[in-house]
C-alpha cells in the first residue's frame, strides 16, 4: 500500500511524521511518499520535494515560485498515473494542496484532508472546492464537523487536534531548564514566526515591544524561539539592525520554542497553531500579526469570524490579546506585559483561565483517530479464514449413501 501525504509549512510537518507513525502500526507494509519537510523524512517518509522549505505566502510571494509549484504538480500529476497511491493525505497549505486534490480526484484516487484549512473564518466560499475534490474532512476543531455538513461535505469527522498529541509526547531538556531558572529575572518570550516572511515582518516590532518594556522591568530578560538556525542567523540580522536593540538583554535560541513557553513568565507570538501550546501551557500570551495595509484591508474584508487566534476562537473571547496590524502594536504588547508582570494575582487569573480552556479542549488521540479512519477506509478488509476443517465424506455408490444415511 501506498499513501501520498503533502504538507508545506513545519507544524505540517510535524503532523505528518506523526500520522506516518500512527499508519505505519496499523499498516506496517505501508509505503509514504509525497512533498514534505524533514520530520517527514525522519519518521520514514521518502520526499519527492521538501515543500516545507518553500513555506510562502500572500499572492506576490506565491507569484514568484510558481513555476516551482507548477513543476510540483506535474510530478504529482505522473506519480498518481505511474504508481496509483491509494490514498492522498493533504495537511493544511490550501493553494497548493487544492490542486493536488483536484488531480487525485481526476485521477480516482481517494483524498483525505487532515488538518483542513480554516476555511469557515476566511473563505467560506471554497468549501464547494471540499465538496468537488476532498472525500474526508479529518477536522481539527470541534465545531468544524458540523460547519462542514451543514454545506454538503458528508466526509467530515471531527478528530481533535494532533497538536495536543505532540505536545503529550514532548520531552524537554530539563538540563537546559535548570541552566536557565538559575538565572534571576522574569523571563519574557518572543515566538517571532515559523515562516520567514514572518519573522521578518514581525520581529522588529517585538524588539520596540522589548525596548519599551525594560525601562519599567529592569528584571526583565527576553529569549527568542526561532524555528531554526536559519531563522536565528535571520532574527540575528534583524535584531542588530533594529536600532532599539541595542543594550536590550535578549538571547536568541534555535529548536528550544518549547523550553522557552515552559520557562517564560509572559509572551507575545505571531498567530498560528502554537497559541495551542501556549494554551496548554497556561502562558499569558499576547498574539500579533503585522503584515502589509493592502494585505490587512484584505484579510479584514474576508475575515468571517471574530478573532484570528485558535485560543480565542474556542473561548469565544480575547483571552490573548491579538493585534492584526500593518502599524505597530509594540506599545500595547509592552503594556500587557507590564500589568501581566506587575500584577500576579492578573496574571495568574489569565493562566488559570488558559488552563480551564485546555482542560476542555487539549485532549490527545487525534492521530491515532485519523489514522484509524485512513486505515479503515483504504485498507482491504481482511479475507475470512479457511481451514482446517473436516470435509464432507462423498458416499462411494448408492446404498454407501443409504448406510450413511441410516
Amino acid at each position: 500500500m501506498k499513501i501520498f501525504i503533502s504538507c508545506g509549512e513545519p507544524s505540517g510537518d510535524l503532523h505528518a511524521a506523526s500520522l506516518i507513525r500512527a499508519l505505519r502500526r496499523r499498516i506496517p507494509s505501508a509505503e509514504f511518499v509525497g512533498f514534505g519537510g524533514p520530520r517527514m523524512a525522519e519518521a520514514g517518509g521518502t520526499l519527492l520535494y521538501p515543500l516545507v522549505d518553500l513555506a510562502v505566502m500572500w499572492i506576490a510571494h506565491v507569484l514568484r515560485n510558481l513555476h516551482v509549484f507548477i513543476g510540483l504538480l506535474r510530478r504529482a500529476d505522473r506519480y498518481f498515473a505511474e504508481e496509483r497511491p491509494d490514498a492522498v493525505v493533504l495537511i493544511d497549505y490550501p493553494g497548493f494542496n487544492w490542486q493536488l486534490a483536484r488531480r487525485a480526484k481526476a485521477a480516482g484516487i481517494p483524498v483525505f484532508y487532515f488538518v483542513p484549512p480554516q476555511i469557515w473564518a476566511w473563505a467560506g466560499w471554497r468549501v464547494e472546492k471540499v465538496r468537488k475534490f476532498v472525500d474526508h474532512v479529518l477536522c481539527a476543531l470541534p465545531f468544524e464537523a458540523d460547519w462542514y455538513r451543514e454545506r454538503g461535505v458528508e466526509g467530515a469527522h471531527y478528530i481533535g487536534h494532533p497538536y495536543f498529541d505532540e505536545l503529550a509526547t514532548r520531552v524537554l531538556d530539563e538540563q537546559f531548564l535548570a541552566e536557565q531558572r538559575s538565572r534571576p529575572g522574569r523571563v519574557v518570550a518572543l515566538l517571532p514566526g515559523s515562516r520567514m516572511q514572518e519573522v521578518e515582518r514581525n520581529f522588529p516590532m517585538m524588539i520596540r515591544a522589548a525596548a519599551a518594556l525594560a525601562p519599567r522591568r529592569s528584571d526583565a530578560r527576553f529569549v527568542v524561539a526561532c524555528l531554526d538556525d536559519r531563522r536565528l542567523a535571520r532574527c540575528a540580522e534583524l535584531l542588530a539592525a533594529e536600532p532599539a536593540a541595542a543594550g536590550l538583554p535578549i538571547e536568541l535560541y534555535a529548536a528550544r520554542t518549547p523550553e522557552l513557553i515552559r520557562l517564560a513568565d509572559v509572551c507575545w507570538a505571531v498567530s498560528g497553531s502554537v497559541s495551542l501550546e501556549l494554551m496548554a501551557e497556561a502562558l499569558p500570551t499576547v498574539i500579533v500579526y503585522k503584515m502589509g495595509a493592502a494585505h490587512l484591508r484584505l484579510a479584514r474584508k474576508m475575515l468571517q469570524v471574530r478573532y484570528i487566534t485558535l485560543v480565542n476562537l474556542l473561548a469565544g473571547r480575547e483571552l490573548m490579546p491579538e493585534y492584526a496590524t500593518s502599524g505597530d502594536a509594540s506599545a500595547e504588547m509592552a503594556r500587557h506585559a507590564t500589568d501581566w508582570l506587575g500584577d500576579e494575582a492578573e496574571r495568574r487569573r489569565v493562566s488559570d483561565e488558559l488552563a480551564a480552556l485546555r482542560d476542555r479542549f487539549a485532549a490527545p488521540g487525534a492521530t491515532d483517530r485519523a489514522a484509524e479512519t485512513i486505515a479503515r477506509l483504504v485498507a482491504p478488509a481482511p479475507t475470512a479464514p479457511r481451514g482446517p476443517h473436516r470435509p464432507m465424506r462423498v458416499p462411494a455408490s448408492r446404498d454407501d449413501r443409504l448406510e450413511h444415511a441410516g
